[in-house]
């Protein structure tokens, strides 16, 4: 089956390699950054609406995380690839978010979204990566929110030693992260195959990367993790873990 398998990922990467010219030119990063904020408008509603018990039984907890600041300090966030804001109105009132994204084409979008939301503030949107958050001081964070983002980060490992560093001492990560199928099942199958398309439209996302791996092995003091299968629009990632970890 490994060979099918194969064969059907040559004739997708044959298929997608106009993209491919256009990346190693230099020129895909550029027109599709301005693209896909507008591409995630369209799928934010309906990912909210599949995850909406999800996302609120997770983030309920975060009000627990702000326990060691004075009673009229606001819950710090800082979100790690922001995107749009989708994850804003699961957020506790009054909370401080700071957005980071590597795309700024997602600030207007993402302070419309606090505009429509009504309860949070932005504290500020920041361009940078997961893997350098050089702009975040060390320990000035009481949590970090990261959905669907860990996929399409190039070194997991040191991105959450970033998060790990701007976290204050007992704060806590966020987690929703679409995982790799059993490897039994032809939903694995079709992940490696449609994965040399699915990184380009999917703005560097990976099918199959095990996301758990990375974070059970991060120093998290304690981490809280579980498997859900939601039904999303698209099967091939349908498969999360959820849950937090503390420093």
């Amino acid at each position: 089956m490994s060979w099918l398998r194969s064969v059907l990922r040559c004739l997708v990467e044959l298929l997608v390699l106009p993209a491919t010219i256009l990346c190693y030119a230099g020129l895909w990063d550029p027109l599709y950054k301005r693209f896909f904020p507008h591409l995630m408008c369209s799928f934010v509603a309906d990912i909210n609406r599949r995850m909406a018990k999800v996302k609120k039984e997770l983030f309920d907890e975060l009000p627990a995380f702000a326990a060691s600041t004075p009673t009229a300090a606001p819950l710090n966030v800082l979100e790690v690839g922001c995107g749009t804001g989708a994850n804003f109105p699961f957020y506790p009132w009054g909370c401080k978010v700071t957005g980071l994204d590597p795309n700024p084409n997602f600030e207007r979008f993402l302070r419309r979204s606090v505009a429509d939301s009504g309860h949070v503030e932005l504290e500020s949107f920041v361009v940078g990566s997961a893997e350098d958050m050089r702009q975040v001081a060390s320990g000035s964070m009481d949590a970090v929110v990261c959905t669907l983002v860990l996929c399409s980060v190039p070194d997991i490992d040191r991105a959450l030693s970033e998060i790990l560093r701007v976290l204050k001492p007992g704060g806590g990560f966020f987690f929703i992260e679409h995982v790799a199928a059993a490897k039994t099942g032809w939903l694995h199958f079709f992940q490696h195959v449609v994965q040399p398309a699915w990184r380009y439209f999917g703005d560097g996302c990976s099918l199959t990367c095990d996301t758990e791996a990375h974070l059970e092995k991060a120093k998290f003091s304690k981490l809280h993790l579980k498997h859900i299968s939601e039904p999303m629009a698209f099967r091939l990632i349908n498969d999360h873990v959820v849950g937090y970890g503390t420093k």
